[in-house]
């Protein structure tokens, strides 16, 4: 079992942003840091929380492949809503507005200096693409790069989600990661497919017959029956391997 770590920073004024640092070995020197945020409103109320953290495997699909994911190239850390938006959580507002930015640079400064010479990479699931895509546009070269899994492109109730978004002020590197049955209605797969004329796409396909609704993690939509498989893609996109464009 990874190592976990608790991390409680002030960011903006009175507010502080929580994230959970995850690695395997303990004193691992990771080549990257995975900087995820989950789906949902985000809200994890992870300062709430007695470390070691336990999540089962209805949780979202960046917490559930923590263990699969960190090793001596790769750290995780799974990032919280602010404390200012718990426990209801972020809105698509929020997550694309400069406050949410304000404290991932909070975040980004602390992690760089627990590990200064690791590239540093951001990934969303699900309506936390709203954070990953909206985050890559504004900071540049400070990551190396962006996953967006089961991205989130139809305005549907919860906001806007990426609908109006442009996906061509994202200056860097960008992997795309959809379901072909993805069966939650505002992240169709045909939008991702439609998305990968400019970035590189992986299309999964199969799995384990679904245990939860189609917009929630023991779906298509989380990839269940496919963490090993997506997890190593992903990994070797980061490291700059070669990675499959197909999952089945």
């Amino acid at each position: 079992m990874a190592a976990q770590e608790l991390v409680t920073i002030p960011t903006r004024s009175g507010v502080t942003e929580s994230y959970l640092l995850i690695r395997n070995p303990p004193s691992a020197t990771p080549k990257v840091v995975v900087i995820a945020f989950v789906g949902g409103s985000g809200g994890i109320g992870l300062a709430a929380r007695e470390t070691p953290m336990k999540f089962g495997p209805a949780t979202n699909f960046l917490l559930r492949i923590r263990n699969d994911l960190v090793d001596a190239d790769f750290v995780e850390v799974v990032v919280d809503a602010p404390s200012d938006k718990l426990p209801q959580g972020m809105s698509d507002e929020f997550r694309l507005g400069q406050d949410h930015l304000t404290d991932i640079r909070a975040v980004l400064g602390d992690v760089k200096k627990r590990f200064p010479d690791a590239r540093i990479f951001l990934v969303g699931h699900s309506r936390g693409t709203v954070s990953a895509a909206a985050l890559a546009a504004k900071l540049g070269d400070a990551v190396q790069g962006v996953i967006l899994m089961s991205t989130i492109t139809n305005r549907d109730k919860q906001g806007p989600a990426l609908s109006t978004f442009s996906f061509t002020s994202i200056r860097i590197p960008v992997l795309l990661v959809h379901h072909r049955d993805d069966g939650c209605a505002p992240n169709p797969y045909y939008n991702a497919e439609r998305l990968s004329k400019s970035f590189p796409l992986i299309s999964v396909s199969g799995g384990d017959p679904p245990q939860s609704g189609p917009c929630d993690s023991q779906a298509a939509h989380g990839y269940w029956g496919k963490d090993a498989p997506v997890t190593q893609a992903i990994q070797n996109w980061m490291l700059g391997r070669d990675f499959p464009r197909e999952i089945t």
